[in-house]
């Protein structure tokens, strides 16, 4: 086998132990003499030990390499190894970069900037209307966005960014798994505009265990984390502490102080995260200065709207508003905002979301 093929070999004995794996490499000083050694050496390993060693071996005697590779080019799922050119700068730079990734799509070029954002699996209608908007706003300007594919804050950031720009979901299952079942079109257009990848070989169905592991590489992967909605004990703040501990800038978006789901980024913000409001911010904090300004909006003229759908327009947020309080904002007649906004929905300027809230979409 070449060099690049004992990565591979590693990263199916032991997918999801990054820091146990380069612990038994480094003890042999190559992945090659670390797949050869005997299992009597593995047995010097204190991590391993006698019996942990007996199993080690075990597993690589039963590896079937050829025929996974087979299935992988039938699923077009590429192999890219740590000792590859196109393996992610960032992530190779974490205390425990995976060996390789399964990647299915299309990997931006490994120089551009990207940002995480992660939250709440039941998000409310505030959170899942922000994260879509920081997410469509921010690939806009081409940043790549990178999220879990999960339910709630990370399907929402997806569907943002496929609308403007770029995208990376990251797995805590196998690339060929979608989890959850709901999700199979939008990984399919995930993996038309952007990559799919995991740790996981194909075949790997999802265990709790399996995403604190994933967050490492999420986080590994970004400039920053933005963390939209989240309880106190989240997913999503494992992945700001991951963020922290590899050098990351940390952000959050804040909510409504008698809110659960808020509780958590609240908190991010009392201990230090960057408090965002709009996507400027993250810009900012990631020092990328203005990148909107490389962007040429397309002018309102261009809509061919009216006088009161402008009116009605302005009054709109990437935050959710009632009907309501947007009559309220417009000092108009109910009906005249309703037909307003469908007008802007057809424009694609405005977006319905669940419970009859309204938010602008940009640009």
């Amino acid at each position: 086998m070449q060099n690049r093929e004992y990565w591979i070999c590693w990263q199916l004995l032991m997918p999801g132990a990054g820091r146990r794996v380069w612990e038994i490499i480094n003890y042999f000083g190559s992945p090659e003499q670390a797949w050869q050694a005997s299992q009597n050496r593995l047995a010097a390993i204190p991590l391993l030990g006698r019996e942990g060693a007996r199993r080690l071996v075990k597993r690589r005697e039963s590896l079937q390499y050829h025929r996974l590779l087979s299935y992988l080019e039938k699923i077009n799922c590429q192999i890219i190894t740590i000792a590859d050119s196109g393996y992610p700068p960032l992530l190779k730079a974490i205390y425990d970069p995976p060996p390789a990734l399964f990647v299915r799509g299309h990997l931006p070029d490994v120089e551009q900037a990207a940002l995480a954002i992660v939250g709440s699996r039941r998000p409310t209608p505030y959170g899942l209307a922000a994260a879509e908007s920081f997410a469509a706003e921010l690939a806009g300007t081409g940043l790549t966005i990178v999220s879990g594919m999960a339910r709630g804050i990370d399907s929402a950031a997806h569907h943002g960014a496929l609308r403007t720009g770029c995208t990376i979901a990251v797995l805590g299952c196998g690339p060929d798994v979608v989890y959850p079942r709901e999700n199979e079109r939008l990984m399919k257009q995930i993996m038309e505009k952007g990559a799919v990848l995991t740790e996981y070989p194909p075949g790997t169905v999802p265990q709790p265990w399996h995403f604190p592991s994933r967050n490492r590489i999420i986080s590994g992967l970004s400039r920053g984390v933005l963390v939209v909605e989240a309880a106190a004990k989240s997913g999503a703040l494992i992945t700001a502490d991951l963020a922290l501990e590899q050098g990351r800038e940390v952000m959050a978006v804040p909510g409504n102080i008698n809110s659960n789901l808020s509780a958590g980024t609240n908190l991010l913000i009392r201990q230090g995260a960057r408090l965002v409001t709009r996507p400027a911010d993250v810009c900012e904090e990631l020092g990328l200065g203005d990148l909107s300004l490389g962007q040429a909006p397309k002018s309102l003229a261009a809509y061919d709207l009216t006088g009161l759908e402008i009116k009605v327009l302005h009054a709109l947020t990437h935050l959710p508003q009632s009907m309501e309080e947007i009559v309220a904002a417009c000092r108009l007649e109910a009906g005249q905002v309703a037909a307003a906004l469908t007008v802007l929905e057809l424009r694609g300027l405005a977006r319905m979301l669940p419970g009859k809230m309204y938010a602008a979409a940009g640009l």
